[in-house]
């Protein structure tokens, strides 16, 4: 069994990342918590195999993708279950903070900056294929190496997916900035 010491001050300094990260797969404040509470349970399970030395962050953030993947697409087709567990489950649910402070992720913040729904509707509009390297890369910093480690695919995949994603998000906004004239007549024959 893992050393419960150990595992919360080496993981749970992660919490925060996790739960905007969570936010944003789910788009919905009471699932990402259950996702981010989901994680941390796992990776406490799993902890005495983790291999010291490497990247603690992006092990935690392969095993809160692989769960959204597996748990939440597959929650779709069928009833709502509850596993209560062991008094390890016990433990883990008294020493996760409370999410509750966390609702706001910095990138939301800015998002409530700008006053078209436009910004946001593009990015929440983008395919779960391509949000979640661009989360993972654009808002969390992995390197493309790390974003095809934690999602299992190629990078050349990770690196068409970014392609592709911040292509979407570009049309997407390209008629709301000309709209507002963001775009000179030289970008429009850039585009």
């Amino acid at each position: 069994m893992a050393d419960n010491t150990q595992f919360t001050a080496e993981a749970m300094q992660y919490a925060q990342s996790l739960y905007s990260t969570a936010l944003r797969m789910t788009r919905n404040q009471s699932d990402a918590e259950d996702l981010v509470q989901e994680t941390y349970l796992k990776a406490f399970r799993s902890f005495g195999s983790f291999e010291t030395g490497t990247n603690l962050k992006a092990w935690l953030f392969r095993i809160l993708t692989n769960t959204f993947i597996n748990t939440y697409r597959a929650k779709q087709r069928r009833p709502q279950e509850s596993d209560l567990g062991s008094v390890e489950d016990l433990f883990l649910y008294k020493r996760l903070p409370s999410l509750a402070g966390l609702s706001e992720s910095a990138e939301e913040h800015l998002l409530d900056l700008f006053p078209a729904a436009e910004v946001r509707e593009a990015i929440e509009n983008l395919p779960e294929t391509f949000l979640l390297p661009m989360l993972l890369n654009d808002v969390e910093g992995f390197s493309y190496k790390e974003v095809a480690e934690i999602l299992d695919v190629p990078i050349g995949t990770v690196m068409s997916r970014l392609h592709r994603g911040r292509k979407t998000m570009q049309e997407a906004l390209y008629e709301y900035a000309s709209k507002r004239h963001l775009i000179t007549e030289k970008d429009k024959t850039d585009g």
